[in-house]
């Protein structure tokens, strides 16, 4: 599962870095927004992972641990 959440982290700042070169070539801002949107997505589902809850644990640990 952590490489899985390695590989989520990677796509979404390549997916940044892309709409950054999009925006700056030019492109309609309807896609490089889009793609913003699908990064912070993927971050968002990241930190829900890892970050824990009230109780101390992160569901990441939970699931491990079964």
């Amino acid at each position: 599962m952590n490489l899985v959440l390695s590989i989520v982290m990677l796509a979404a700042g390549t997916l940044l870095v892309g709409a950054f070169v999009l925006w700056r070539r030019g492109v309609p801002l309807k896609q490089p927004l889009l793609m913003v949107l699908l990064a912070v997505i993927a971050i968002v589902n990241v930190l829900i992972w890892t970050l824990p809850d009230a109780s101390g644990d992160a569901p990441l640990d939970r699931v491990q641990q079964d």
